[in-house]
Parts: structure tokens; sequence; C-alpha cells
């Protein structure tokens, strides 16, 4: 049995994550597929518009298949991984630009790659379970699957704080920092569903439960602008709940991804677009597993469970302003590009 399920139900293309025991995590064969269906529906007149969602109340999708990618580039095989994410943020790419409506509907977690396949869609549907995040630094990679395009955007500072710390957003929350358009109970997702796949895009909105960020955008202003050792600085001086608990974050992860996610933001901005994520992200992750700590991260956090990375740093304050430009150089001939998207 496919791990997606792809189908048309009357007027509407249907995208179904179908590997709830793995939370729904995107193998590359389930890209591959997701995006031959997305380029087909382009041209065809019987799908008026596309709805993504996915199986299981415990996730929309919890990221990528990162044991598979750990288990080939350990093993030497780097082009496995070089060549999954180039589908993926093509993928990612194309949803964004979709000529057609799509619909995305997230529960429970919906973390890296499911922010790449629900959060760039058109209409983004959060309910009470919903828990976005971007977590990448923890295990050695940047925010990618052009979710820095996201971070970018997002008010104020909450994007550097999402990006570099990996919380985790509810519903309101999400709606706020630009991940999710939406609130609709999830009880009301069958019904939603079945309307959509009649034609009919009236879309409700319903009030998100209040989340934390309104309350404490001030203070992530505040605590994060500047370099990364200035935020890491005024993090130790400050005595909050969440000067502690971004302190935390930082200190696990990667010094050298955290460094490069910053990187990536300032060069980004909130005017930049989607494709320039994606750009600046491949380079940092075309050399994720040969020059940067992702496969020491994922060996740490899901092979030996250890918890114990031995990162490259001793800690941000030891990553090279050299070291950051060279991870996120130009790749010339095997940079990115979008010539499929047209396909």
């Amino acid at each position: 049995m496919s791990d997606v399920l792809i189908r048309k139900v009357n007027r509407a293309g249907r995208i179904t994550l179908s590997r709830p025991a793995a939370l729904n995590a995107l193998t590359c064969a389930m890209v591959q597929e997701i995006d031959a269906a997305l380029r087909g529906w382009i041209g065809d007149p019987g799908v008026e518009l596309v709805v993504i969602d996915a199986e299981g109340p415990r996730a929309f999708c919890a990221g990528g298949d990162i044991a598979e990618l750990h288990g080939r580039g350990a093993a030497g095989d780097h082009a496995f991984g070089q060549d999954f994410w180039r589908v993926e943020y093509r993928m990612n790419a194309r949803i964004a630009a979709y000529p057609k409506p799509i619909v995305s509907l997230m529960q429970g977690f919906t973390m890296g790659g499911g922010v790449g396949l629900g959060c760039h869609a058109r209409h983004r549907i959060v309910g009470e379970t919903s828990q976005i995040a971007m977590p990448e630094c923890a295990i050695g990679l940047v925010p990618d699957v052009g979710g820095t395009h996201l971070l970018a955007r997002a008010p104020g500072r909450i994007g550097v704080w999402l990006g570099l710390t990996g919380a985790r957003m509810g519903p309101g929350d999400a709606i706020l920092a630009g991940f999710a358009d939406r609130f609709v109970p999830e009880a009301d997702w069958p019904g939603l569903i079945a309307a959509l796949e009649g034609g009919d895009l009236t879309l409700p909105d319903r009030a998100a439960p209040e989340g934390r960020l309104p309350a404490l955008q001030g203070e992530i202003d505040r605590l994060f602008a500047g370099t990364l050792p200035e935020i890491l600085a005024r993090l130790e001086a400050t005595d909050t709940p969440l000067a502690a608990e971004a302190l935390k974050a930082l200190r696990r992860s990667s010094p050298l991804a955290l460094a490069a996610t910053l990187e990536i933001l300032r060069r980004l901005g909130p005017s930049a677009g989607i494709r320039e994520a994606l750009d600046l992200e491949y380079r940092f992750t075309y050399r994720a597993q040969g020059q940067a700590d992702f496969l020491e991260g994922i060996r740490a956090a899901i092979i030996d469970k250890d918890r114990k990375p031995r990162w490259r740093h001793a800690g941000p304050e030891a990553v090279r302003p050299e070291e950051v430009a060279s991870v996120l150089a130009p790749l010339g001939p095997q940079a990115l590009t979008f010539e499929e998207e047209s396909k």
C-alpha cells in the first residue's frame, strides 16, 4: 500500500498522507508521487482545487524521513540526500506558486517537511491539536523546505526565535506568525473536505484559541535582536521563563546550524521570495552531511538516542564568520534550479 493516497474526487485533486505510524514522515518516494500529481493536475480541467490532508490524529507530517537520510549519508552516499532535498524543494516552490487553490489541513505535529508541504498552500487550516515548528537546528540542519521564507516574514523577531529555538506554535500562534490562515475545529473537517471536493471554496474561519505570542512578542523582539553572541548574552542576563527556555534550546542545538540560520534570515529579510530562501537553504543542506552537523545530530537524536551530540563547535561563540560563509557559498553547477516547475 502506498504511503500517500492520490486520487481525484469530484472536482478536487486529493492528496492524503497515509503513514500515520511514522507520523506521516515524508520519504523521497512520497515527495516524488505528490509532485508528479501536482504537475499533472495543472492542466487537468477536471481538477479545480487541491486538498492536502493526512491520516491519524497525531500528525499532519512530522518531517522528512531523516533515518533514511542518515543511513545513506553515514554510508557515504551524500548524493541521496542532495537529490531528496532538490526534489522536495522544487515541490515546495511549486506549491507556493500553484495556479489552482491548494487547501491544507494540518492537525497534530507539523514540522520540517510537513511545513514545506502544508504551510506554502494558498489556504492553510489548523485545528485545536495543531503544533507547528521548525526544529532543524537541534539536528544540525537549518530550517528548510522554504521555512526560512516564512520565518523571515514573521512579525518582529518572532521568526528568529522560532528558527533558533524550534519552539512549537499552537493554532493561534501559527496564524499570528504567518504559518497558517484559518482555524477550523477538527470535528468540522470531514464536512469541509466534502464541500471542497464539490468545488465549494467557501472556507469557515473560527476564532483560534489564544496563543502565547501576543504576550511574549515584546520580550522576543528584545532578546532576539542582533548577532548570535549578542542574543546569547542577552538570554544569559535575563531571568525569565522565556529566556531560560530559549537558552536551553540554543545550548543543545548545533552551533553551526544556529549561526547559518541567523545569517540566512538576515540575508532574506521580509521581502525575499521563496525561491531565494530555498536557494540559500539548499546551499547548506547540500553540504550538511559532509561539512555540517547533520549526520551527528541524527545519530544522537534518532539512531543511538543518547541525546549527546558531538558538535563541530564547542558553542555558538566558537563559530567563525568564514565558516558560515563557506556553508552558504554559491554551489555553482550544483545550485538548486527550478526548471521542473513548468513541467
